[in-house]
This record gives C-alpha cells, structure tokens and sequence, in this order.
C-alpha cells in the first residue's frame, strides 16, 4: 500500500491513472501485424524478437551476490557474466536476480545473456559518481552531450553484443539519480551523466517485463543498435527536477519495435535521435524502420514522443501508433535547427490522444543548441512527408504549431479525421508557418490556410492561398 501510495497521492490520480488503463486496452486490436512481422508502407518488413531460452541458468547469490542494500555487488555481477561469456558457443547463460537490493557500481554484458530480475528484486546504482568509469564520448555527438572530454558509462552496459535479453518478473533497476541531478543542477559534475541502461553497436535485444527508474541521465539507449525490442517496461523518474530523464532514446537504431510500455519521466517520454550536427552528420547512421505502439506516456517539461533535436544522421520510416499522452506540456514533438543536416520523413501517426496538454503537436524548426562553435550553419535539415491520423484531445490549448521557416520549409504534411477539445480560446489555435500539405475529411479545430484542403472522398475543397502564412502564438 505504501508504493500505491507513492505513485498515486491522491484520489483523482488513481482515478486518471485506472482511466487511462481502461482507455489504452481499446487499442490492441489496432496492432498491425502480418504473419509475425510489422510492415512499413514502404514494404519494408520489421522482424519482432523473442527471449531466448537458454540451457544454463546461475544466481547472483552464487558468485557472492548479497543483497541487502549496502553491500556493494559489483564483483559479484562481473563473475557471474564472465562466466556467461564462456558459454557462448552452447547458447549462453541466464543470470537469476533474486528479490532483495543489490547495490552495485556500472557492470558489462556479455553476447547470449539473459540477466532475469525476480519480482521483488532490485538493481540498485551506486551514488558516489568516483565508482562510475568514464568512457569516450559518443562519435556521432563529439564530447559528452553535457561537458567537453569524456563521460560517465552507463550502470548496465554493453558494446558490440549480440542476443541481449534483460527480462524478469517486474524487477527493477534503479539509478538512483537524485544525487546526480542535484549535483548537475548545481554545476557540481565535470562529466556528462551516464545512462541507466545503455547498448552500443549491438543486435539482437529484448527488453521487456521490467521496471526501470530514477535515470542519473537517459534511461534506455540503445546507440546503433539493430533487432531490438522493447516490451512491456515501465519508466518512472519525478516529472519535475529530474533533468534530462528521457524513458528510451533510439540512437542511430534500425529495426526497433517498441510496444505496451507506461513512461512517466523528468524530459522527453522517448526521443528518436540520430547524431549531433557535423558529428552525427560525419556519423552518417539513422535511425529508420521504428515502430512505436501501444504507449501511455507523460512529459511535463518537454514531450511524450519526441524525434530530434539531435537528427543529424536522418529519421526515416517511423510508425508511431495507439499513444495516449496526459498531463503534459507537449505530446508530439519533432525539434531541429540549422546546422542539424539530415531528414525527418516517412513519419506516420495514427491514433493519438491527447488528455491535459498545453500543446498537442510541435514541429520546431530554430531548436539551437550546438555542441561547438564548428557546426555548419548551411547544413539545413530535411522536414517531409509526416501524416496524422485520427487524432483526438480534450483540455488542450494549442493542438497544433508547426514552425518552418524560410530556409527550412515543411512540406507535404497530412491531417485525416481530427478532432481535440480546446481549453483557451485563441486567435488562431491551428498555428503554422512555412509549411504546405493538405488535410482530409474532419479537423477540428479549422486548419490554418496553409493546407490544401480534401473531402474524405480525396476530392480538392480549396487550394492553398499560400503556403508562407505565419501565425504562430506563444502566448499560452
């Protein structure tokens, strides 16, 4: 009772919270789903993983694992995947985290591993940062995200692995972060924060089943990673004073499916990325082929789902579906910037909702922050062929504000069947600038005039007058 009591304070959030599992289960028999595979528009298909089973299973108990919140574990995580590592060419090992608190300092996975946290089990990440190694920054970034020179690693780590498995029966793993975002609101860390769980260079992953919260940093990234799933986790860190919590943060990732998660964190819900300016650009991975369904999310300092603003490697072929973001300051969110490069296209949205959101859809266009003085400001990113299908709200201010500009035009966005309930009327609550596209059938409220606009039987009501108009309000 005490942890129900932790999460809901009060009765209304109990409520909201019972309402929204009500309203998320109407969604599965909206999965598209064709023989096993997710098919993109394009044709390409999207294989899902499975756990694998594996013919050794081990106890962290039995490499001297003691868990009772004080003792630090680390060499007993270390022995125990070690011995995994020797196993690879039998099909690997299962590591079993028994219920208790195994406080640890950051540890590595090996290739064929299933590291199991039972109910009641809790991975615990040591506070003192003198425990944490550092490790290069990222080559698609430049430095540290945070500060010049190196960065902390991540408390589960892993590179270049291949059939990765962290599953088990809703244990956790917990960062413990609020000594980090302390001291990183106060200017007190020379180093960037390290992700709770991070897997680089890697294929073959399956998350699921799993609780993982209070993210020093990121709390799931996975960096140029391929095959990857993402099943059934919930994410938690406070939605405020938790800088920079973002719940998953496909990094340059290609064939990932994320489905049936709950994430409530301190900045964006999940947040496509791809590389930082003239580093990711250099970089040259995208991430491409994604599907995102089947998510209730919350984001009170930023957005539910997010792409950018760190794109520069492109974002391609992404289906997001069957979301309902509440409480939050943004729900959809795609954030670039001159000096960016890359491309955002092939986006499809469909069935999202909208509960108590100041602004329901945002595609920004001047989000500057560079990590150096040497970025390129000709490298002008790519904003195309985005569509929203059925989309619904009520208690929103803004549903929609896309802001293109001169030198970075939005073309060919889609609106079919929308309808959100504002809350504060405006002058123009539809705001646009610099885009062109068409709207289908339904959309409430009116769209601005930068649209073509279509009967549901795809026949032209009116054309475009232009597509330069500019009408956007940040007056909430």
């Amino acid at each position: 009772m005490h942890d129900l009591k932790h999460l809901f304070p009060s009765a209304s959030t109990l409520f909201t919270f019972l309402w929204i599992a009500v309203f998320t289960s109407v969604f599965l028999w909206q999965k598209i789903a064709i023989g096993g595979y997710f098919v993109f528009q394009d044709g390409t298909p999207l294989r899902t993983l499975l756990p694998m089973l594996r013919p050794v299973a081990f106890n962290l108990i039995d490499f001297g694992g003691v868990g009772d919140g004080v003792t630090l574990n680390t060499k007993a995580f270390e022995r125990a995947v070690s011995e995994i590592s020797k196993l690879r060419d039998k099909g690997g090992g299962q590591l079993n985290v028994p219920p208790g608190l195994w406080l640890t300092a950051p540890f590595n996975l090996t290739s064929h591993i299933t590291l199991f946290l039972a109910q009641d089990a809790v991975i615990l990440g040591i506070q003192d940062e003198k425990y944490w190694p550092l490790m290069p920054p990222l080559p698609s970034y430049g430095y540290g995200r945070e500060h010049i020179g190196p960065r902390y690693s991540s408390l589960i780590h892993g590179q270049n692995l291949r059939d990765v498995v962290i599953t088990g029966h809703n244990g956790s793993i917990n960062g413990q972060g609020q000594t980090w975002w302390t001291k990183h609101l106060h200017k007190l860390l020379n180093y960037t924060r390290g992700p709770l769980v991070q897997l680089m260079w890697s294929s073959d992953i399956v998350i699921s089943n799993i609780t993982l919260r209070d993210s020093p940093f990121w709390t799931l990234h996975p960096y140029d990673c391929k095959n990857v799933t993402i099943k059934n986790v919930t994410i938690l860190a406070p939605v405020y004073k938790a800088p920079n919590t973002d719940g998953i943060d496909p990094d340059s990732c290609e064939d990932m499916l994320i489905e049936d998660c709950y994430i409530s964190v301190g900045d964006d819900a999940i947040a496509i990325k791809s590389g930082w300016d003239q580093y990711g650009i250099a970089y040259g991975k995208p991430s491409r082929n994604i599907v995102i369904r089947n998510l209730v999310v919350r984001s009170n300092v930023s957005a539910g789902i997010s792409i950018g603003s760190e794109m520069s490697g492109g974002v391609s072929n992404v289906t997001i579906e069957n979301i309902l973001v509440w409480n939050s300051r943004r729900a959809i969110r795609i954030k670039t910037a001159p000096g960016r490069g890359g491309y955002v296209s092939q986006i499809t949205y469909r069935n999202l909702t909208f509960n108590n959101v100041s602004v329901g859809i945002v595609i920004k266009t001047d989000y500057n922050e560079h990590p150096d003085a040497r970025y390129d400001p000709k490298a002008l990113p790519v904003i195309k062929d985005i569509s929203f299908t059925n989309v619904r709200g009520k208690e929103v201010k803004v549903p929609v504000r896309i802001q293109g500009s001169e030198e970075i035009p939005i073309r060919n966005v889609t609106f079919h069947d929308m309808v959100v309930e504002i809350t504060k009327q405006k002058k123009h609550i539809f705001q646009c600038a610099f885009v062109q596209g068409q709207v289908i059938g339904t959309i409430f409220p009116a769209p601005c005039e930068n649209f073509d606009q279509y009967n549901e039987q795809g026949q032209l009501v009116k054309h475009s007058s232009t597509y330069n108009v500019t009408n956007i309000d940040y007056g909430i």
